[in-house]
């Protein structure tokens, strides 16, 4: 069975370079690029929170590039 899809609105100037990304790429769709980025990076918080005992908690540094992150992408 096929697992059912969601639309994630994202800010239209991050759309654009992921396209330029997966221009250069072997990737189809800028969609598949999104998935394989977002489940890389879940993996990555998935494995850092089952070595702190199933906590997924940030120190300050880790919170403070988030936010960074997030201004950059417009967020904030």
């Amino acid at each position: 069975m096929r697992e059912s899809k969601v639309t994630v609105k994202i800010p239209r100037p991050l759309y654009r370079k992921i396209q330029q990304v997966v221009e250069d790429s072997g990737f189809n769709s800028p969609t598949d690029f999104i998935v394989y980025v977002l489940r890389d990076l879940m993996g990555e918080a998935e494995a850092g929170a089952e070595a702190h005992g199933g906590a997924l908690e940030f120190n300050q540094d880790e919170l403070e590039e988030v936010k960074r992150k997030l201004k950059n992408l417009g967020y904030l």
